[in-house]
């Protein structure tokens, strides 16, 4: 989790500061994560074992750009916030899907959840800009998408890589075509590797192991304290405020989701034991 709430902090220092473009950052961020994976994987004379998720790879190319454009405007605890939120409804919606069912305080806290969403986004003082809010719900659902395909993943590491190698020609394809706006210090490309590689490549792949150990409600709720750290680290490193919408919002948010999975973990407990 603390690897997740950096990849927040190293975006936002790399962007509020201008250090690099956002393609760029997104391109080194992915390609550094593949090179690093892929020199693992040949120093252990292994290959790219794990079957093409196509949907995983998918999932990841349509959360990387988004995220990194929406922390142009977005503090680092209202974006963690949004993309945890939105991921966390999404893994909730697909377990509706599925056919689980809620119960009435499930309901209620998930009314409870989107309510703080809409706090957060009304218009007034201290709401986050729309465009970088849309960006970073449309990043959240596809890292929830992201999440749920990791507990397939039979083999974390050959899998990270491989939705790596397979996202970063589409990164780089985005950077051309962003090519007339691309700048770059030194570093803001430290930035993006220490992203692509600590915060993201082995990040993901301590991710996808936890996956396979965890129901996907304890995925979910471990996902709550992101936000916090994000939110504290934008304090302490970026000299960014909590506002009083943004508490509110995230009381809302976070108890919601935390009281869904709380409810649902107390059903499921009983029948794993039976």
């Amino acid at each position: 989790m603390c690897a997740f709430a950096a990849n927040s902090l190293l975006c936002r220092i790399a962007l509020q500061g201008q250090l690099i473009d956002p393609a760029s950052f997104a391109t080194l961020r992915v390609a550094s994560g593949a090179a690093l994976l892929a020199w693992w994987l040949n120093r252990t004379n292994r290959r790219v074992a794990a079957p093409t998720d196509w949907i995983g790879a998918g999932s990841l190319v349509a959360y990387l750009l988004p995220f990194t454009l929406a922390y142009l405007t977005l503090s680092a605890g209202a974006g963690a916030l949004i993309l945890f939120g939105a991921a966390q409804l999404t893994m909730f919606a697909v377990g509706l899907y599925r056919g689980e069912r809620f119960s009435l305080i499930c309901w209620a806290a998930v009314v409870l959840a989107v309510s703080g969403f809409l706090v957060l986004l009304a218009p007034g003082i201290g709401a986050p800009p729309i465009a970088g809010t849309s960006l970073m719900s449309v990043a959240g659902v596809a890292w929830g998408v992201y999440s749920l395909r990791g507990q397939r993943a039979h083999d974390p590491l050959g899998a990270t890589a491989s939705n790596f190698l397979l996202t970063t020609p589409c990164a780089l394809g985005v950077n051309l075509l962003a090519v007339g706006q691309v700048h770059f210090s030194a570093a803001g490309v430290l930035l993006a590797v220490a992203s692509g590689t600590i915060a993201s490549a082995l990040g993901y792949v301590v991710w996808y192991s936890a996956l396979r150990h965890l129901a996907a409600l304890s995925a979910a709720t471990v996902q709550l304290s992101v936000p916090v750290i994000a939110a504290f680290g934008g304090v302490l490193l970026l000299g960014e405020h909590v506002t009083p919408r943004l508490l509110v919002a995230s009381a809302a948010v976070l108890g919601g989701i935390a009281i869904v999975s709380r409810q649902r973990l107390r059903r499921v407990v009983p029948a794993e034991a039976t």
